[in-house]
């Protein structure tokens, strides 16, 4: 359910250029958009878990956060990060 050290380490080095890159916003969008994703696939069997579904949309909300913010400050980089992780269609 929770993301290892070595798989927060890869997305880190692939989004946001190095793994000791933590604070880039690519990476950090990134990195939720796996913990969302990770908590969506666990609300599909436990429907009732409504502490997970508050959590999920305290993410997803910060998620639309962060990208607000690449989309003002760098839009050929959020149009990539966008086609990368497959957010939008």
């Amino acid at each position: 359910m929770s993301i290892t050290k070595e798989k927060k380490a890869s997305i880190f080095a692939e989004f946001g250029g190095q793994s000791a890159n933590t604070g880039s916003i690519e990476g950090q969008i990134a990195l939720l958009t796996e913990r969302i994703n990770d908590i969506s696939s666990h609300l599909s069997t436990n429907k009732k878990d409504f502490s997970s579904q508050k959590g999920l949309m305290h993410m997803v909300g910060q998620r639309k956060r962060l990208l607000t913010y690449l989309s003002k400050h760098n839009l050929t980089g959020y149009r990539q990060l966008i086609e990368k992780l497959g957010l939008r269609k």
